[in-house]
């Protein structure tokens, strides 16, 4: 992994720890996670070690009553005193039932909510709302099919969930992450081994190139 890279991880590991991390981002881990064992192992020694500095700092002081407040608070909701929020009634799409666990409620609500966007033959992205002001797309690629060659307007993180696809860089699977700043322009084509997921997270725009970059500058005017 380039130099870049792994600094980049560790910063998201360290305020992922700190509970300070991105919602977006956060969604973007904890899939990985669930795709590989030693991202699991990373993120759980990161959360040991930021408690155990929790533990070395001063309490902070609590308002009076506070504790009695709280258990208060927790026998009326038990009592059934306070409203209880039902779980979401969640659309049935097969593939994205598979997605997992961390992923597969957001994809699924966006996808009741106002389902898949074409981008070009054999591509289609879904927008996650998770709380973030960043960009978090789930991209679907069929075995083959090109997305459209871009650039990015900033920094650009793409975790493969399930199939694989390949750019200039090199090829990508399950629990691979590609990382990609205003610099580099690629297109990422599907592997021919099946359906390609990818969960993209990025601070700003994709900027396409060829046709679709001019179509894209006349939408903009």
């Amino acid at each position: 992994m380039p130099t870049s890279a792994a600094s980049a991880f560790g910063e998201l590991y360290s305020a992922y720890a700190a509970g300070r991390l991105d919602p977006a981002f956060s969604l973007l881990l904890e899939t990985q996670s669930m795709l590989r064992p030693q991202v699991r192992q990373a993120m759980a020694v990161g959360e040991t070690i930021s408690g155990l500095m929790l533990e070395r700092d001063q309490p902070a002081a609590m308002s009076r009553n506070a504790g009695a407040r709280a258990l208060a608070l927790i026998d009326e909701l038990e009592a059934g005193g306070l409203p209880m929020h039902a779980a979401p009634h969640l659309p049935h799409e097969p593939e994205l039932s598979e997605l997992p666990e961390p992923l597969r409620e957001p994809a699924l609500t966006a996808h009741g909510d106002k389902g898949w966007q074409t981008l070009a033959s054999g591509i289609r992205r879904l927008g996650l709302d998770v709380g973030s002001e960043l960009e978090v797309e789930l991209y679907r690629i069929q075995p083959g099919a090109r997305v459209p060659r871009h650039s990015h307007g900033g920094q650009e993180f793409t975790l493969v969930v399930s199939g694989g696809f390949t750019d200039e860089t090199g090829s990508y699977g399950p629990g691979d992450m590609a990382i990609n700043g205003p610099e580099d322009t690629h297109q990422p084509v599907g592997d021919a081994d099946g359906i390609c997921y990818a969960l993209a997270v990025r601070d700003s725009g994709l900027r396409f190139t060829g046709v679709m970059g001019l179509v894209q500058r006349l939408l903009w005017r």
